[in-house]
């Protein structure tokens, strides 16, 4: 039984937002709502409004870009989410940190919040970086005191000491993220909002933002919600995510389980790009979905008509979080050394397909020798799907935290 108590909690949250210009009668609805408030009735706008779907024109005024929002956090998890952009990550998390109100709803919390929602938020560009730690640390209620026993341990760990005392307006935007992921960590807040800003940071910075994250949850026991498009990370450091689709949660649970579906859902929405080739008539893989460990065989056939000399095919298989798991292409094979002609069917054979259950994209590329060039690359050609059917006959598998790549080796005890 978990004994955690919750150190967060969000109830029926939700944000309405009117679209087009501030000022264009709005009069007449801040008076509506007025007379509705006096009259003891229900906010008339509530009732009108649309879901947070960017991709689609809506007829109503108001749109709910968040709705419904409803979850809670344990002292010392690390709460994961993600989404699309425009999905109400940013408008969430700035509810949680009380830059807005809700339109409806509550958050209820025990203890302080620190966010890092933009580059240079809560900074002064005038001030120096030292001062602006003082700054900072007094925005997040703490006192003179508590912020000079940590001013030293800020510094170093923001790697910024040779540039502390020059005003902030000179800092680059990875050196005001450092500072101020310094200064929010540090400060020992109950809860730590972070946003995307990580990304602004290089690998290095990252890694230690990470690192500093989990010992934070982990080691002090303080709450953590980090919103991320880089799904390694979340993966590292959430054990609980949500996922978040036009203003409302999609779902919620194990961070594995959550991922998996946002990624086949972002998947399933990519269009073929095929019908803007000039050169692929079709692509297809013959037995979707494939077994681990069977064969791997993809044809592409090409259309009747094109001018241009072909001399190589390329291929590329990504997993879901967009990483490159294997490449193969007609040069490098020694023994293949024809070019493409009009309406060419070219196949490629794997016999042994040794790659951990998933969805993979394929990447096509094809090109000239004089000199070597691609003369046209398709992102996205086509997915397929990889199933575990008792890879190892005893039921038991891998999962990607494991590795990409799956073998049955030999173990022998004292040979």
């Amino acid at each position: 039984m978990d004994t955690k108590e919750i150190i967060l909690k969000a109830e029926n949250i939700s944000k309405q937002y009117r679209l087009g210009l501030v000022g264009t009668g709005t009069i007449s609805h801040d008076f509506n709502r007025w007379w509705s408030r006096i009259r003891g009735k229900e906010d008339p706008y509530l009732k009108v409004g649309e879901s947070n779907d960017r991709s689609t024109k809506g007829s109503s005024e108001y749109v709910w870009a968040l709705k419904d929002i409803n979850f809670e956090v344990k002292k010392g998890e690390v709460l994961g989410i993600i989404g699309k952009n425009g999905a109400g990550k940013s408008t969430l998390l700035k509810i949680l940190s009380k830059v807005t109100s809700p339109t409806t709803g509550e958050i209820k919390t025990r203890g302080r919040i620190a966010s890092l929602l933009e580059v240079g938020t809560g900074f002064h560009g005038e001030m120096t970086g030292r001062e602006n730690i003082y700054l900072n640390g007094a925005i997040l209620g703490m006192t003179k005191k508590e912020i000079a026993s940590k001013i030293d341990e800020i510094i170093l760990f923001s790697g910024c000491e040779r540039y502390i005392d020059t005003p902030v307006k000179r800092y680059s935007s990875g050196m005001t993220v450092r500072l101020a992921f310094a200064v929010a960590a540090f400060l020992e807040p109950e809860i730590l909002v972070v946003d995307e800003v990580l990304a602004v940071g290089d690998v290095e910075f990252q890694k230690k933002a990470i690192g500093k994250i989990q010992d934070i949850s982990q080691g002090e026991g303080r709450t953590v919600i980090f919103v991320s498009h880089d799904m390694t990370a979340i993966r590292n450091l959430c054990e609980k995510t949500i996922m978040l689709k036009n203003g409302t949660v999609s779902m919620i649970g194990e961070t594995e389980e959550v991922i998996s579906e946002y990624l086949r859902d972002s998947m399933n929405n990519v269009k073929n790009n095929l019908i803007k080739s000039k050169f692929i008539k079709n692509i297809e893989i013959i037995d979707n979905p494939i077994s681990i460990g069977n064969e791997f065989k993809i044809k592409i056939k090409f259309k009747e008509t094109f001018k241009e000399q072909i001399d190589y095919c390329f291929i590329g298989v990504e997993n879901e979080d967009q990483r490159r798991i294997f490449s193969t292409g007609t040069h490098l094979d020694k023994t293949f050394k024809n070019s493409f002609n009009h309406g060419d069917i070219l196949s490629c054979t794997i016999n042994t397909l040794n790659i951990i259950q998933g969805r993979y994209k394929v990447l096509l590329a094809i090109g000239t020798n004089m000199p070597r060039h691609n003369i046209e690359v398709i992102h996205d050609a086509l997915f397929f799907e990889v199933i575990n059917d008792n890879f190892f006959k005893n039921g038991l598998t891998l999962n990607k935290k494991q590795g990409d790549v799956i073998f049955k080796p030999k173990w022998v005890l004292n040979e």
